[in-house]
């Protein structure tokens, strides 16, 4: 007895699409699934796992189901073609409308796909209820890409106002390096036209000893012409004319013309003119001019903080707040600025002029303290400072101890020794000592400065070239 198998026609519909199977392949547990279903299926789920039974399939390329397909294919020329309406509101395989959601799968079924084997134990809901629930979903995720896409509005808006200030630093600092290399050139200028004012003073002084030495020559070359001639005349006389003028001839050759050789040093002194000019110039330039050894560092200021263009004053302005980037270099709440340059060994010194001002501290930070963006700083801050009337010293603003000072500062001097693990503070207009802080340092320290309603500008006090050496050595 012959036992047929019964196939229905949902049998020909792939369970995830509700569509003829197009390229069926076969998984492992038997069930076939449209091969673009199927990996779209994984890709969403990211496991290779059946969409009806759950069965993980460890062959990422399943083989295609030849018979299913090749009767797919003849079903589907069979098959009438549906108004494009019909085809989208209702099964394609009960042909009822499609009232129901698949929450797993993410498909619309009608109510007799919710009851078979690929949806069984499925999260089925109607369709009304789904759409309502994925709309509040889906909106909750549009708002937090609309909150993203304001912030990367902002983020956008904060780095093109960083371009704009970025290429107003360029032009602000290219007219800094023209008008310092201007002043360089007119006094190279002025040097060389003074050299050469000199050299040519030297030319024309000694071209006219010259010419009078020619001159002299010319007439004492006239005289002895004559007595040439003279003894020529005589030598063709007879000897009694000879005899009778002899002694008249010998007085005349007499005047002999004087040495002619010139004085010593009648050539231009080039050594003088052109010897170690290089030096001898750049000497008298650092003679004219000043070193700061400590310039600070503007991008480091809090924006109430206007710093000088040549980067050694500072004044406080809380009524003009700077449109000045956030860059992460910059302090935000302490009214602080850094110097450009840190040390991590030699002796380094450097004066500040506080004046009269009612808030203000100096001293040096580490490097680690300064990334660390606390504000202030808890560690790694060594300085002396004034408040409220008091003067103070500490290493941190929370530990401040007040220091006995018997007289007004008005200019402090810093001085770090790195190697030596020391920070000297002295009040140098009256050469008093204030402090000493100890620390082994390993890392670099920067020098930092803190002001706060300032009567007059904070300055860091120029040496000359001289002191500049010293202090480096």
């Amino acid at each position: 007895m012959t036992c047929q198998v019964a196939i229905a026609e949902e049998d020909f519909y792939c369970p995830i699409c509700c569509d003829i199977f197009r390229e069926p392949i076969l998984l492992p547990c038997s069930h076939s699934i449209c091969n673009i279903c199927v990996k779209t299926f994984w890709n969403r789920k990211g496991i290779q796992e059946c969409p009806i039974c759950r069965d993980v399939s460890s062959n990422p390329h399943p083989p295609i189901n030849i018979v299913l397909r090749n009767m797919c294919d003849l079903m589907r020329d069979d098959t009438p073609v549906e108004p494009l309406e019909e085809i989208l509101d209702s099964c394609r395989i009960h042909k009822e409308p499609l009232s129901f959601f698949c929450a797993q799968d993410q498909v619309l079924l009608c109510g007799k796909c919710g009851n078979t084997k690929a949806h069984k134990n499925h999260q089925v809901h109607s369709a009304a209820d789904a759409s309502q629930k994925l709309r509040q979903d889906l909106q909750l995720k549009l708002k937090g890409f609309l909150d993203k896409l304001r912030e990367f509005e902002c983020c956008k808006q904060s780095w093109d106002e960083t371009a704009e200030f970025i290429q107003r630093q360029s032009h602000l600092t290219e007219t800094q390096i023209r008008d310092t290399f201007k002043k360089l050139h007119q006094f190279l200028e002025n040097e060389e036209a003074a050299r050469l004012k000199v050299l040519r003073l030297e030319e024309e002084q000694k071209s006219e000893i010259i010419q009078k030495k020619i001159e002299e020559i010319r007439s004492g070359m006239f005289s002895l012409s004559h007595i040439i001639e003279s003894i020529e005349e005589q030598l063709q006389t007879n000897d009694f004319t000879f005899l009778k003028n002899y002694k008249a001839t010998l007085d005349g050759t007499k005047c002999t013309p004087r040495d002619q050789t010139g004085p010593l040093g009648m050539l231009i002194n080039v050594a003088k003119h052109v010897g170690n000019v290089t030096f001898e110039v750049s000497k008298k330039l650092l003679s004219n001019i000043q070193y700061t050894p400590v310039t600070l560092d503007p991008n480091s200021g809090h924006p109430y903080l206007v710093v000088s263009d040549d980067l050694t004053t500072i004044t406080y302005n809380d009524e003009h707040f700077q449109q000045l980037p956030a860059n992460p270099e910059r302090f935000d709440g302490y009214t602080s600025i850094l110097g450009s340059e840190g040390y991590n060994s030699g002796t380094h010194i450097w004066d500040v002029e506080v004046g009269d001002n009612s808030a203000w501290a100096v001293g040096v930070i580490t490097e680690t303290a300064y990334k660390r963006r606390q504000s202030p700083p808890k560690i790694g801050m060594w300085y002396v400072g004034f408040s409220n009337g008091k003067y103070g010293k500490g290493v941190s603003p929370e530990m401040i101890t007040l220091l006995r000072v018997s007289h007004k500062i008005q200019r402090i001097r810093v001085q770090l020794d790195w190697d030596k693990g020391k920070v000297t503070f002295t009040d140098s207009g009256h050469n008093t000592g204030l402090h000493v802080f100890k620390h082994t340092f390993t890392e670099r320290v920067f020098p930092y400065f803190y002001v706060h309603c300032m009567q007059h500008p904070l300055r860091i006090l120029p040496v000359t070239a001289l002191q500049a050496q010293i202090h480096s050595q």
